[in-house]
């Protein structure tokens, strides 16, 4: 059994996602094999600034034909390879009714008091709203519209819209399934058909389900099932039933590489020692990872944040709620291999972004000159021609 420790695990991970700004090619991008997820409008073209090395902004991004935007892993909103999507959708099949209810996360029972299953709820909906969507529409119109020709448990009263409204986990998870895309760039939140799109497929796609686990192990391996289960949006069990073969167990040893001086415990994370898997292609990186000098702005929700082992990148359980919080995530330092700090971004008129960073301890005088280039480059993205950088 190969061992390794947490520093080698973080190398690994951050020459993995190409934080080391190694490819140029956005396309070529191995985090787009999962995705870039958008919650808020900038964050996917930030996160694809901190891996090329090349200009983006976001307008540029939102308009290259070759990625599209939708609802896809968890209901959270995605950015694809346009020749993805068909394999992405037939991965977001659900395996079987578990797997449906899973998936419906903090709307689960809402769903179950509707009195007919996930699996033919999700599919109504997707069915209205194929019928519904023939042209780009705001969410709220299509919400309006579908609303009237799915059963009524499918909906709920909302008393800040005096409205009633499709279920919104229900709504996410049944576009992809309806040939529906989210409009990048557009506000308020637009939907529209996704150009070509095939018939509805309702049966399951075991082998596409698995290649999602795969690209997850691949991404943010060393990793166990519970993992991959926690960024599918399913359990424990059907993430084992998605579980590829072709896998190296790896033990991730206790946590190294801290300096005392940082003030971080030297206590392991819960899952110090735990048994984790990796694809055996991967294992000559992970044997001997490039070395994770680097200072990069990572905005929030970036593909590197969404391991589900946060105490493997962050083991510090206050400085995680830091990183994660339940409503208005910042984004995360990166300096030389560790999640340093936090960092925020105001818009100060048109013409200033006012950043704002947070070391959780002391960041020498060259990865502090580091960090100012990558505010430059976050202001660049967003289309802001100064900048003003604060330490606080």
């Amino acid at each position: 059994m190969l061992e390794v420790d947490r520093a080698q695990v973080l190398a690994y991970r951050i020459a993995a996602h190409g934080l080391h700004r190694d490819e140029p090619d956005l396309a070529a991008l191995a985090v787009f094999d999962l995705g870039v997820q958008s919650t808020q409008r900038e964050t996917a073209a930030i996160a694809l600034a901190a891996r090329v090395a090349g200009g983006i902004t976001e307008e540029s991004f939102v308009d290259d034909p070759r990625f599209v935007l939708a609802w896809t892993h968890r209901g959270a909103p995605h950015f694809h390879r346009r020749e993805d999507l068909p394999a992405v959708t037939r991965a977001l099949v659900p395996l079987d009714e578990t797997d449906a209810t899973n998936r419906m996360l903090f709307q689960r029972k809402m769903v179950e008091a509707a009195g007919i299953s996930a699996t033919e709820g999700l599919f109504t909906a997707a069915r209205a709203m194929r019928e519904v969507v023939d042209k780009p529409m705001t969410k709220g119109a299509v919400s309006t519209a579908v609303t009237k020709i799915i059963p009524a448990g499918l909906s709920y009263w909302c008393r800040g819209c005096q409205a009633t409204h499709i279920l919104e986990q229900v709504m996410r998870l049944a576009a992809i399934h309806g040939g529906i895309r989210l409009a990048a760039g557009i506000s308020p939140a637009t939907l529209a058909p996704i150009e070509g799109r095939p018939p509805m497929r309702t049966k399951p796609d075991p082998a596409a389900a698995t290649a999602v686990v795969a690209d997850y192990l691949r991404l943010h391996g060393p990793a166990t099932p519970a993992d991959a289960a926690g960024f599918v949006g399913t359990t424990t069990g059907l993430a084992k039933r998605m579980w590829p073969d072709g896998l190296t167990e790896v033990r991730l040893k206790g946590v190294r590489g801290l300096a005392p001086s940082r003030g971080l415990g030297v206590a392991p994370p819960e899952d110090a020692g735990r048994k984790a898997f990796l694809p055996e292609p991967a294992v000559p990186l992970l044997e001997a990872p490039p070395e994770p000098g680097i200072v990069r702005l990572l905005p929030p929700w970036d593909p590197f944040l969404q391991c589900r082992d946060r105490g493997v990148l962050v083991p510090d359980r206050d400085l995680q709620k830091q990183v994660w919080k339940i409503i208005g995530n910042p984004g995360a330092l990166l300096v030389h291999g560790e999640i340093a700090g936090t960092w925020r971004a105001k818009a100060s008129g048109r013409k200033r972004l006012d950043v704002t960073i947070g070391p959780f301890w002391s960041i020498s005088p060259a990865a502090r000159k580091e960090a100012e280039a990558e505010a430059e480059r976050v202001a660049a993205v967003r289309g802001f021609p100064g900048l003003r950088l604060t330490w606080s």
